[in-house]
């Protein structure tokens, strides 16, 4: 990898950072896709899971306070361990990008529709139903692509939580994700010692970004955290859907 590609993997780091810190999500889908071009899908997905994890702790932490009902969170949790699970072993024998093509047509419906009815949110009873294969399918999607994102996004914001327990809840569900993935990519001899040391070095930018990131957001109504998120997801949801046809 000569300097222009390192610069270019450290400045996709770095934005990912600063996303990271305004939504509590979406540095992957930044990150993995650059690092994808640079190395390969397994290689950029194993070099995420250090950073993603370590950073996650820490916004998990800092947002701790805003948690409420841990009902939500543990439930999003233990099945998207599952899920990585899965996604790990498809990660190792088979592609992902159909699947993620899948994922992001469902996400622009989703999108759509939300522009439609912009009041509208999930009820208490869906939220005790639909967590559980939310938390499923995020998982399987981590585990496959290294990105969540398009379940898991999606999920939170359609239950409308105030960004301080959104970033509380996701952070939980990915550090259960990361560190599962962690142990299945070690075990299937994806995660080697030098990812996981080129892992820490990956963390550096991400870090630097996420307090610009934090700074942005204070400054930015709830509504207008809103339509954030619904701009990253369209984002996703293009970037899978273009990476699924043209696959």
């Amino acid at each position: 990898m000569d300097m222009a590609d390192m610069l270019l993997a450290g400045m996709a780091l770095f934005l990912g950072g600063i996303l990271k810190g305004a939504t509590g999500a979406g540095a992957p889908i930044i990150g993995v896709p650059i690092l994808a071009m640079l190395f390969n899908v397994p290689t950029a997905v194993a070099l995420f899971t250090i950073p993603n994890l370590l950073t996650n702790i820490s916004q998990g932490w800092q947002f701790r306070a805003h948690l409420g009902r841990m009902g939500l969170a543990t439930t999003l949790a233990l099945w998207g361990a599952l899920g990585t699970v899965v996604g790990s072993v498809l990660l190792a024998v088979a592609p992902a990008t159909l699947l993620m093509a899948g994922v992001g047509a469902v996400v622009l419906s989703y999108i759509a529709f939300r522009l439609l009815r912009p009041e509208w949110q999930l009820g208490a009873d869906a939220e005790k139903r639909l967590t559980a294969p939310a938390g499923l399918v995020a998982g399987v999607l981590q585990g496959a692509g290294g990105i969540s994102a398009p379940v898991s996004i999606t999920y939170l914001n359609a239950l409308r939580l105030e960004r301080p327990r959104f970033i509380a809840t996701i952070s939980i569900f990915f550090c259960a994700m990361s560190l599962v993935q962690i142990i299945a990519l070690a075990g299937l001899g994806i995660m080697t010692v030098q990812l996981t040391l080129l892992g820490f070095v990956t963390l550096g930018p991400l870090l630097l970004g996420m307090p610009v990131g934090n700074w942005l957001a204070k400054r930015v109504s709830r509504e207008a955290f809103d339509k954030v998120i619904l701009v990253l997801l369209a984002g996703i949801a293009g970037k899978l859907l273009f990476d699924g046809l043209i696959a």
